[in-house]
């Protein structure tokens, strides 16, 4: 999952790079692609019947609509791009807290510890990163009690659409507890359905495919087609981005929502540190700092210490049998 998700940023950087402004098409092009794929080799052309009832998936679906526009409307409300970022960061804590309630799961200290680390250590990053951004929002000293009023409502919306983030992955589990793996079908249609939604950006998409046409020929290797290099890393991002979520979908029915989540927070920790080493900003000793307790707690909570352990006895033991 997270080598896909890589190649998929390699992809996506040097796109926005050129247009900032494409990720319309970009996130189109994934959708599409994706629900093609399910509809021809899971759907079975629409002739194969879903095993989990479809008004599941539409709720899948509207949980997930809903996250993406409080999260984007958020930033109408006098929050700015990198309070924005360091509130996201908390999805491992509210998916265990929810865990607790909802489920009524018990966790291991260690397990504790482990989210509590990783947390930090993303904070920690997301923080400092964030120092080096200057906000371009100004807030007006005049209507100072109106803009702290709707600053509230904005970490309320951030507050809001963590905890859905998080109880869309406890859905998932459950529905997977009382239906079976079926993490193909979930794929298609959690990525076909909301296909009529990009209908309202459909002049977005179709002004940045003709700026698409307009980039510099490419030929692409070993086929020796060519063709513009902006298709070319559109191509290679959604290819990317399909193993990439294909590896997601089989971890929500092979692992808890938890777990799900360390994976796609450690996926976002990557992306920070990528685009810091890609864009060449300051990776000062907080960076690393915050890297070594993704780190630890990584190793934490996979509990790679009693795993390794048996083996370091028995190579201990062996200098001795000799």
């Amino acid at each position: 999952v997270l080598c896909g998700f890589t190649l998929t940023l390699v992809c996506l950087l040097h796109a926005r790079r050129q247009f900032p402004g494409c990720g319309n098409i970009v996130t189109f092009s994934q959708f599409l692609f994706i629900a093609v794929e399910g509809f021809i080799f899971e759907a079975n052309f629409g002739r194969k019947k879903p095993a989990i009832p479809i008004r599941y998936y539409f709720i899948m679906v509207a949980m997930f609509f809903t996250v993406s526009v409080v999260n984007n409307y958020a930033l109408n409300l006098n929050i700015a791009m990198p309070l924005h970022m360091i509130f996201r960061s908390g999805s491992l804590i509210a998916s265990m807290a929810l865990g607790v309630i909802i489920l009524k799961k018990r966790y291991s200290v260690s397990k504790y510890t482990s989210i509590a680390l990783v947390s930090l250590g993303i904070f920690t990053c997301t923080f400092m990163s964030a120092k080096q951004v200057a906000s371009d929002s100004s807030l007006n000293e005049e209507d100072g009690l109106q803009v702290f009023l709707w600053w509230l409502l904005g970490i309320a919306a951030l507050t809001f659409a963590l905890l859905m983030s998080a109880r869309m992955g406890i859905f998932q589990e459950m529905l997977y507890k009382q239906f079976g793996k079926h993490s193909k079908e979930a794929l298609f249609y959690n990525h076909a359905l909301p296909l009529p939604g990009f209908l309202l950006l459909a002049p977005n998409i179709y002004h940045h495919a003709l700026l698409f046409n307009q980039s510099e020929l490419f030929q692409v290797p070993v086929i020796g087609l060519t063709l513009p290099i902006m298709w070319f890393y559109l191509l290679m991002n959604v290819v990317t981005q399909y193993v990439c979520i294909r590896g997601v979908f089989i971890l929500t029915t092979e692992c808890t929502s938890l777990t799900v989540t360390l994976v796609v927070t450690l996926r976002k920790f990557v992306s920070l540190i990528f685009s810091i080493l890609y864009f060449r900003n300051p990776f000062t000793a907080w960076h690393w700092l915050g890297t070594s307790f993704v780190f630890v707690g990584t190793l934490m909570y996979t509990e790679l210490w009693n795993s390794l352990g048996p083996f370091l006895a028995r190579w201990r033991k062996r200098p001795k049998e000799e």
